[in-house]
């Protein structure tokens, strides 16, 4: 069947409010930095009140994974609900913009569009408050699977596994996929998501996935590993390829025939990890669905990284065409 996508995502439809601060009101709210925390609206309404002037951008691991394939050259669509409110429809213009394809229609009735605070602190540590909104209420009924079915690689995003109905999407999708030659690829997105889940996300890498994203701390809570080392042995070949992101450490490529280790690209100042690694996995994926060898694919991957945390957000803001062009050309 030819592939008219190169790759399909389904995630969350989240609007990030992007918010410079300190420890002390990390303390304050007893949030762990670094960390993702789910609230409702109430306390996302009060975390709000509580911080300075933000910067408003669409955000959503799996969309900005979606948004850095599209803005590469690549072939993207998109699929997560909103709510037909001000945040949905700023979440819908920002997507399509880049060039990623987005029809999902949005609810009438129910919560608002989901919205993420992430608080920013000065040695760049992003700490995640998400209030998941009309997100979570995605379900089999909302999949596009004529899009689904026209995808390289369809990419699914661990955060949305809280909801049954999406876990019933994500299955639903994975098998569509599989049926009509495509791969799937899950970024297990939070050591958050990992340890509430940890039994049926084993048991989804074991079944459905062939692309597996994780940094270091996600790999070690999935097999309570004592060391990142002891999670790669246990991961290897569990699915056709790993790829395992480590910060400064850059990242380890594993499928059955060894392993890869990609060095991280340093571009300037660290100023913001957001999207780290749904950029990487957004380079990664570009790379991999143009047919590049697994090293290319991890050297994409590290240089779209790189380049998202030296700015504040998650989608680069310069031009990811002309950043390849520069340092992988």
């Amino acid at each position: 069947m030819t592939k008219h996508f190169d790759v399909v995502g389904i995630g969350n439809a989240i609007v990030d409010v992007l918010v410079q601060a300190d420890d002390d009101l990390l303390d304050n709210f007893e949030l762990t930095k670094g960390t993702m925390t789910l609230v409702d609206e109430h306390q996302a309404e009060t975390l709000y009140a509580s911080v300075g002037p933000g910067l408003e951008t669409s955000g959503g691991s799996a969309a900005n994974t979606l948004a850095g394939v599209a803005q590469l050259g690549g072939r993207a669509g998109f699929i997560g609900r909103v709510r037909d409110d001000q945040l949905g429809g700023i979440f819908a213009h920002d997507i399509r913009s880049v060039g990623a394809r987005f029809d999902t229609p949005a609810a009438t009735t129910g919560p608002s569009t989901a919205r993420c605070l992430i608080l920013v602190t000065p040695d760049a540590q992003r700490t995640m408050c998400t209030y998941l909104g009309a997100s979570v209420g995605l379900d089999p009924a909302d999949l596009n699977l004529d899009l689904v079915a026209q995808a390289k690689v369809l990419y699914l995003e661990g955060y949305l596994w809280d909801s049954d109905e999406a876990k019933a999407a994500f299955i639903a999708a994975a098998e569509v996929a599989r049926a009509h030659g495509g791969e799937v690829a899950l970024s297990l997105s939070d050591a958050f998501c990992v340890e509430r889940h940890r039994d049926s996300f084993q048991e989804l890498v074991d079944g459905h996935v062939d692309i597996l994203f994780a940094n270091e701390m996600e790999i070690t809570a999935l097999y309570k590993a004592n060391s990142f080392e002891e999670a790669a042995d246990q991961v290897r070949g569990r699915c056709k390829v790993a790829a395992l992101t480590r910060s400064e450490l850059g990242s380890v490529i594993l499928n059955g025939q060894g392993s890869h280790a990609i060095v991280p690209f340093r571009l300037g100042p660290l100023v913001d990890t957001t999207g780290a690694g749904d950029l990487y996995a957004a380079g990664f994926l570009h790379g991999y669905t143009q047919g590049q060898d697994l090293e290319a694919c991890g050297r994409l991957g590290s240089l779209c990284a790189g380049q998202v945390v030296t700015q504040l957000g998650p989608r680069p803001q310069g031009s990811l065409k002309d950043l390849v062009a520069q340092h992988l050309g």
